[in-house]
């Protein structure tokens, strides 16, 4: 079969993780890429793809360089690579997959690395003993590009609200999952529970996995001093982990670059095709909050452009900062939470290094492929609050046709938003919540809450035996009154 000499290929990988029992001897983010980089062009079996780079993307992380890409370069002898630093989102390692692969199917470039290194842990000790760490101190150089866009994920109102944050918004999602489902509380609980343990199991036997210790699914449930409750109903066992020290790295190049380079054909991993699109910026204006209009739009697509089903993919990575975004994609893509949905174990437990989760996930899904010739995987990304998402299809096997990549907006852009009543004072329907908690205890109850005209709107709960009634007794559907500082009392 003809081969396109510019289809695009993945032919190198690499994952690191440091936990020293010195803390002093952590290396620090950029040390870490450096190093994964060049073990990608290892795995790769072609160093001397390096030198001949002509593009470094680096995931942004939780450091201060300006454009780490030129130091990556430096250490891995890539003297005339173009550097790239992408804007804050999970969705970002498979979204720059989509852009540099469409850049080598059409000629642009020959090669390119994608990395991303987060050392949050070792940062956190080092400051705690008093250690001063070596840093490289660089604020005076820009990269060559910029990929993506900085959006802001939060609104004025959710903000005077108290919803923020993802730890905020992920488990309130969660209640209205339980809620479409018909669910009780319990059995909810007992459900979301299982699936976490299923992911706690691939991570335990992931070498790169950041936590490999065995959980029961009633372990996982149960809040305890060591696993507390964070937002109901979620225990610390069913957030993202990002206090950790990782770091992982993709090479890809064309086919033609690789023949060159004398790199085996039992590396290369072909991506398929691939799909962006975001739901609505504001969660404010969602048209619901259990569903993902964005991520159906993306995987049809990706499944029409790939001339593939859903039902013929072998291996399956699904977004997995919490447990509400596994369910939400798999729902909207089709695929029964039975399956297999995690190849790493997932963010709690192999670990969510803010936004570069996704470049372990695919790297872990090219070596599962190389073991399984001839299969296909799936890996979903996503960033914010469950906003922007990025899918890949991938397999050992070259596309029929040429890689294709397509923004499937426009036709997101067909769902109604929800209409928001930002100064609604009055009677309210409890839509969606999260009861958050502190060491002590519950702190608020964070609610989504639609007015007679169905306009949603933002309250809180503070009394404390309304809270504890909360999370044991459905408190979707009830009734109450919004006063204008936006405490909710329910009746």
């Amino acid at each position: 079969m003809y081969l396109d000499p510019r289809t695009p290929v993945i032919v190198g990988v690499a994952q690191a993780l440091q936990r020293p029992d010195d803390v002093s001897q952590a290396i620090e983010a950029v040390a870490l890429m450096t190093q994964v980089s060049a073990s990608a062009a290892v795995d790769a079996g072609a160093p001397t793809l390096l030198a001949g780079l002509d593009h470094i993307g680096v995931i942004a992380g939780a450091w201060g360089y300006s454009d780490p890409a030129r130091i990556i370069a430096d250490g891995v002898g890539a003297a005339h690579a173009r550097t790239s630093l992408s804007a804050n989102g999970g969705n970002t390692p498979q979204s720059y997959v989509n852009a540099l692969a469409t850049r080598i199917q059409a000629g642009e470039i020959g090669s390119a690395v994608i990395c991303g290194a987060e050392t949050i842990w070792s940062r956190r000790r080092q400051r705690r003993e008093g250690i001063d760490g070596l840093l490289t101190v660089q604020t005076d150089v820009v990269p060559d590009e910029r990929f993506g866009a900085e959006v802001l994920m939060h609104t004025d109102l959710e903000e005077r609200r108290g919803a923020t944050m993802p730890i905020h918004f992920y488990p309130l999602f969660e209640s209205a999952i339980r809620h479409a489902r018909g669910e009780s509380i319990s059995q909810h609980r007992d459900r979301v529970s299982a699936l976490w343990h299923r992911f706690n199991a691939v991570a335990v036997d992931n070498p790169h996995a950041w936590t490999r210790t065995p959980m029961t699914a009633a372990e996982i449930r149960q809040a305890t001093p060591s696993n507390r409750m964070v937002g109901f109903p979620y225990t610390k066992a069913m957030n993202s982990n990002w206090d950790l020290d990782q770091a992982g790295a993709l090479l890809m190049c064309s086919v033609e670059v690789a023949e060159a380079a004398g790199v085996s054909r039992d590396r290369w991993v072909f991506p398929h095709a691939g799909t962006d699109a975001h739901d609505t910026y504001a969660v404010s204006e969602r048209r619901d909050l259990h569903s993902s209009p964005a991520i159906a739009a993306a995987g049809s697509r990706l499944f029409e452009l790939a001339n593939r089903s859903v039902d013929a993919v072998d291996h399956i990575d699904l977004y997995s900062c919490f447990p509400s975004a596994v369910q939400v994609a798999a729902t909207a893509l089709g695929i029964d939470e039975s399956r297999q949905l995690t190849q790493t174990g997932g963010l709690t437990f192999a670990g969510g290094p803010l936004n570069n989760y996704v470049t372990h996930s695919i790297a872990t899904m090219v070596d599962v492929l190389r073991s399984d010739s001839g299969s296909f995987g799936l890996v979903t990304a996503n960033g914010g609050l469950l906003t922007k998402h990025a899918l890949g299809l991938y397999s050992t096997e070259p596309p029929l046709g040429v890689f294709v990549a397509e923004d499937v907006q426009p036709s997101v852009d067909q769902v109604p938003p929800s209409a928001v009543a930002a100064d609604h004072v009055g009677d309210v329907t409890v839509e969606a919540y999260t009861v958050m908690h502190d060491a002590e205890g519950p702190e608020v109850a964070l609610c989504a809450v639609r007015n007679a005209d169905s306009a949603r709107t933002w309250g809180q709960v503070t009394d404390q035996l309304a809270m504890q009634s909360m999370m044991t007794d459905e408190a979707i559907g009830r009734n109450g009154y919004l006063d204008r500082e936006g405490l909710l009392t329910l009746v």
